[in-house]
């Protein structure tokens, strides 16, 4: 997966099409990360006691990674991801547009 927690992704498709947001999570083995205040939904819970009262609460759900593209920090525009591995061998991520080191 290209995108590591605290990139800045707009997200492609979907109801928050066009929505900016810093990845909070990223969970590699499916594909998802997770937004704050993206991909929020509304769930009927049902009392659980005095600890836990009934009503609706928000859950914000992963999303798929196919389903953002990264900012890219330095020029701001959206962009795809590059690898570049210098001499010393290491492997750095670059915005194919500007071709900064993100």
């Amino acid at each position: 997966m290209k995108l590591k927690k605290g990139d800045t992704v707009v997200v492609t498709v979907g109801k928050d099409k066009e929505r900016k947001g810093k990845i909070e999570r990223v969970f590699p083995k499916t594909g998802k990360i997770l937004l704050p205040g993206i991909n929020v939904f509304k769930r009927h819970t049902k009392s659980r006691g005095e600890k836990q009262p009934g009503g609706i609460i928000d859950i914000v759900k992963p999303l798929s990674a196919a389903k953002v593209v990264l900012v890219c920090p330095k020029c701001g525009q959206p962009t795809r991801i590059g690898y570049q591995i210098d001499k010393a061998g290491t492997k750095y991520r670059i915005c194919r547009k500007c071709q900064a080191i993100i």
